[in-house]
């Protein structure tokens, strides 16, 4: 595209005192034409680009020029370096260069002052993968297939036209349209297997954002009320935000999970300190879940 071309122009000339129109064409597999044109229409747009012809000559910039002096406030530059500080964290497992390319036009140190790390504590290469692969897609526009299971542990082939990778609640999700159900879906990256991206074109887009309320990954859900001990105090601060303190200093912890299996497990998680107090569907089912985990170890 002319604009990226343009962009990077502009950053070969920041790095080099001077470049010939041959070397430019030849970089971007354009005709020397193409070149003066483009240096003319920087030169239009305010840029402080010249030429000098003959022997020696070539492309240059004028010395000490930065690229916010001309067009982004201090404000804009602070803005564009942290998001981009943040976003580098999903480019995963591959070098992002961009924050440098922005760091060297704007002329100056950034203050590094942010990091974020989607990824888990474990080693997830698969994963990296996945998203890699879906990234491609997307911007390709191809039709991907993949083995995905459900939260009830089921597995089905699903043929997805892949549309946006969102982030939500401590997870990733493709959001697409699925050709089984006929409508557009989320689906949790971490149940994604066996990946496949096809050549086929994918015909649906979307615009916007897709992560509000009445648009959001939606599963069966069960209201909870549970009852943990103090001891567990530090998993309530750092997991629960509607929960009551007992005269005993117990904690009374009310929270919407997913109707399945997970749920169980997730509550299993607290040992002996948690109790089920409603619903009592629930409480029976872990009940004799437990007790079907005891049966293995008679």
């Amino acid at each position: 595209m002319k604009i990226n071309r343009l962009f990077e122009i502009v950053y070969l000339l920041l790095q080099k005192d001077r470049i010939t129109a041959s070397e430019l064409a030849d970089r971007f597999e354009v005709s020397t034409r193409t070149i003066y044109r483009d240096v003319d229409m920087l030169s239009s747009a305010g840029i402080p680009i010249y030429m000098n012809k003959g022997r020696g000559g070539g492309i240059s910039l004028l010395p000490d020029f930065v690229l916010d002096k001309s067009v982004l406030t201090e404000e804009d530059k602070e803005n564009i370096l942290s998001s981009l500080s943040a976003f580098k964290s999903v480019d995963l497992r591959e070098k992002n260069e961009l924050l440098e390319k922005f760091t060297s036009i704007f002329g100056e140190s950034y203050i590094d002052w942010i990091e974020v790390d989607f990824s888990s504590w474990s080693n997830q290469n698969d994963q990296a993968d996945i998203f890699k692969n879906l990234k491609n897609a997307i911007c390709k526009r191809k039709l991907v297939t993949f083995i995905y299971s459900n939260s009830k542990g089921n597995k089905e082939e699903r043929y997805v036209e892949p549309l946006k990778l969102c982030f939500k609640g401590e997870a990733w999700y493709l959001y697409g349209y699925c050709r089984k159900r006929q409508d557009y879906r989320f689906f949790k990256l971490m149940r994604v297997k066996d990946l496949k991206i096809t050549e086929e074109v994918i015909e649906h887009t979307t615009y916007g954002q897709v992560l509000h309320e009445e648009n959001k990954y939606v599963e069966k859900l069960v209201h909870l009320k549970l009852h943990i001990d103090k001891q567990m105090a530090y998993r309530v601060y750092d997991e629960f935000e509607d929960y009551k303190k007992t005269e005993d200093e117990d904690f009374i912890v009310e929270i919407d999970l997913p109707d399945d299996q997970w749920t169980l497990y997730y509550i299993s998680t607290f040992g002996p300190y948690c109790e089920v107090l409603e619903p009592k569907e629930v409480r029976e089912k872990l009940k004799q879940q437990l007790q079907e985990t005891l049966n293995l170890y008679k």
